[in-house]
């Protein structure tokens, strides 16, 4: 089991670039996924394209976890569709990993408990099925722990899968029902006539489309700068450590104020740090300090700051942000994001692991890796058309929840695409909001 897909994957979906379609998709991780699918099931000629390997990045680098618990409550409605569409998904692909087992976020002290509460109450209109557990709840619970917690927030109903496994194989179902997907294969540009997007430009050549839609994650906002698109998106390393095959302790997905975990379907677990990231610093995360100033105040020992990104980084001091067609692009010099995990942090989460559930003896990591998280200011995603360039429908800035969402928001973009009615308020979700003079609202720090 390989855990992560990288540059040194094969190259699975490699079919001859088309010269038109009716709609283009740029990023192959799982919002790009559903969005093509969606599309060429309402009959479109769709073509995904991909500058690395489908999955490459965060789509397979994330924690597995499909949770309504602890959502801004604008994402929930969404979320609930999308819970309702992964047991579909599972059965039609063959298999992903699912797992119905629940989500719980333990508490420390009565302040977070106290949260938790807030929370369930501004989510009390979506009827789930969330609760709080007291502390001898909880003791019952996960009966092997050895913790002091005050409770937790419960959602039974919740999910996890096997990142590495879903998308990949929710793109080849996409490819059975008509989607064209081309790995390996940079949008340069996009392709723009009379201030209206007519197509894209490819590192393979053009294609007409009067449809695209950007899902590109963390480099979402570099290509929409080079276009006169301004968004506050910065991305921040997020590390992950996966066991060595262990005794089922614990089968939630947990969180408390030191780690993570979920177990997987090869008997291990994948542990991360809780609420720890790291920025590197480079010309966006200056530009956009001011806006994500609440954030940074409301969690200011939550993020590490690092002097510089390596090398071709969306955000690294080098990086090119403007160039023609006809060059070679950012998008071509770092095929897929790839950062080295922080070390330390693996090592540490072995021992909480261990510390948390001492029957376990030592805890071996087999693999770590990182990612990096795209993050707006107000901890939740821009799912809009694009005013400034008609014909762009933006679906991006997961903030590190996209994996559990992303059929929803597929299915979401694609019919902003068509220009049918979604179903969902959005409101919450639009570009404008950093131009308009609107007061950005944070999302639940949960």
């Amino acid at each position: 089991m390989g855990f992560v897909i990288n540059e040194y994957s094969p190259i699975e979906h490699f079919a001859p670039l088309p010269s038109e379609a009716d709609a283009v998709v740029i990023g192959g991780g799982i919002i790009g996924v559903m969005t093509a699918w969606e599309l060429a099931k309402a009959g479109l000629k769709t073509v995904l394209l991909e500058k690395g390997r489908i999955a490459g990045e965060q789509s397979s680098r994330n924690w597995g976890w499909i949770r309504a618990q602890g959502r801004d409550i604008a994402e929930l409605g969404i979320m609930l569709d999308a819970q309702t569409m992964w047991p579909e998904l599972d059965k039609r692909v063959g298999g992903v990993g699912l797992t119905q087992t629940g989500t719980l976020f333990m508490a420390r002290d009565d302040q977070a408990m106290a949260g938790f509460q807030n929370w369930l109450d501004d989510a009390a209109p979506y009827q789930l099925a969330s609760k709080l557990l007291s502390v001898h709840e909880l003791a019952d619970h996960i009966p092997r722990a050895n913790a002091r917690w005050a409770g937790a927030l419960y959602t039974p109903s919740d999910y996890r899968a096997e990142p590495w496994i879903a998308v990949p194989a929710l793109a080849r179902a996409a490819v059975k029902d008509g989607v064209t997907i081309i790995e390996n294969c940079a949008v340069r540009m996009l392709d723009i006539e009379g201030g209206k997007v007519t197509g894209v430009i490819t590192e393979q050549g053009r294609i007409k489309s009067s449809r695209v839609a950007l899902a590109g994650g963390a480099w979402s906002s570099l290509l929409l700068r080079r276009h006169g698109v301004s968004i506050p998106q910065l991305s921040v390393r997020a590390s992950v450590a996966a066991t060595e095959q262990l005794p089922d302790v614990a089968n939630d997905n947990a969180v408390d104020d030191r780690l993570a975990w979920r177990r997987r379907v090869d008997g291990g677990y994948s542990l991360a740090p809780s609420g720890f990231h790291e920025l590197f610093l480079g010309p966006d995360a200056f530009r956009a300090f001011a806006r994500f100033m609440p954030q940074l105040l409301q969690d200011p020992l939550g993020t590490r700051y690092l002097p510089a990104a390596p090398k071709h980084f969306p955000d690294a001091w080098g990086t090119k942000r403007r160039w023609a067609g006809d060059q070679i692009s950012p998008f071509e010099r770092m095929r897929i994001l790839d950062p080295a995990p922080n070390a330390a942090k693996v090592r540490k989460l072995a021992r909480d692991f261990a510390a948390t559930f001492p029957s376990l003896g030592e805890v071996r990591i087999k693999k770590a890796w990182a990612g990096m998280i795209d993050v707006m200011p107000d901890v939740v995603p821009v799912v809009d058309s694009c005013a400034p360039l008609p014909g762009l429908t933006i679906c991006t800035g997961m903030c590190g929840h996209g994996f559990g969402i992303g059929p929803a928001f597929g299915r979401i973009t694609a019919k902003l695409m068509q220009g049918c009615d979604t179903g969902h308020d959005l409101s919450r979700f639009r570009l404008g909001r950093f131009s308009d003079g609107s007061k950005l609202v944070l999302g639940p720090n949960l």
